[in-house]
């Protein structure tokens, strides 16, 4: 086991090493990679997507993908709404009203000067009503949501949740939590334009890379476009330094979290479980979460 490789290390020690399982997340396993170590067997993919391995190669060799899916949906949704609440209730503000003594010299019990809102009643916009999507969906329901979704694909979901352009998304949502996958369709879908139909007190939550435009984001918010944001993925991670993103110091309208939404202890338990059972299955010659 490596704790990280570069792609260069990593065609070095499958060269050396020559296994007949390789066990990956970022490293991508090219067919240079895969030419380098005939005994592959089976890639077991520590993730849901998959498009780090040479599918194609994969299959002319018989080679077994495996991926894991739904082992962070419930971790995934938990964070959803800490972002969101943390940017929604103003809740570094008040933290920090309370630590640096200003509540101890208060003469009076409350204090509420930053101005935060009921969920009940407000619309919560999803962008990609998948497993994610639909849990996040639930919960707002339960919140006294009234929720409704946009799908890049196209496709209407069996729900009890109303279906709407992105227009009318961007234009009626107080919240909008983006849970679609990254594509061709919804590539750089939060872009300028799309900000400026958004709410002035909108909250946009979540994100998948470059489906939120780093620097429209960092406009709208600045130019108080849009109220505020709650990021855990990025265009590019680590984030760069010079990303626009960083500009905003201010907590109670951006926070960002360094891609850990799926990352609570029992969903990294369920993935390298599941990732165990795949590896199993395939030595007893039984097709389990099989790409290839």
């Amino acid at each position: 086991t490596y704790r990280t490789s570069t792609q260069e290390e990593a065609l070095q020690r499958i060269k050396e090493i020559q296994p007949d399982v390789v066990v990956t997340n970022k490293v991508v396993i090219t067919k240079e990679l895969f030419e380098a170590s005939p005994n592959i067997k089976m890639v077991a993919e520590t993730a849901t997507g998959y498009n780090n391995i040479d599918i194609e190669y994969a299959k002319a060799h018989q080679i077994r993908v495996a991926n894991v899916a739904g082992y962070s949906t419930e971790s995934v949704v938990q964070h959803t709404f800490a972002l969101l609440f943390y940017v929604y209730e103003k809740l570094r503000y008040y933290d920090e009203y309370v630590k640096s003594g200003e509540y101890v010299k208060s003469p009076c019990f409350t204090h509420f000067d930053k101005v935060f809102n009921e969920l009940s009643g407000k619309t919560w916009g999803i962008a990609g009503l998948g497993s994610i999507g639909r849990r996040v969906a639930d919960v707002a329901k339960a919140f006294g949501c009234r929720v409704v979704y946009f799908s890049a694909s196209g496709h209407t979901y069996d729900t009890e949740f109303k279906r709407v352009s992105f227009d009318e998304l961007l234009e009626n949502s107080d919240i909008i939590s983006i849970h679609a996958p990254l594509n061709d369709k919804t590539n750089n879908l939060f872009d300028d334009a799309a900000f400026a139909k958004m709410k002035k007190n909108a909250v946009l939550n979540l994100g998948r890379g470059p489906i939120v435009n780093n620097a429209a984001l960092t406009k709208a918010l600045k130019e108080n476009i849009i109220a505020g944001a709650g990021l855990d993925v990025i265009d590019k991670e680590p984030i760069a330094a010079d990303n626009p993103l960083l500009e905003i110091q201010d907590s109670s309208k951006l926070i960002i979290t360094p891609h850990i939404a799926w990352a609570t202890y029992e969903a990294r338990v369920r993935l390298m479980d599941e990732v165990y059972e795949n590896i199993k299955a395939f030595e007893a010659g039984e097709s389990r979460n099989a790409v290839v």
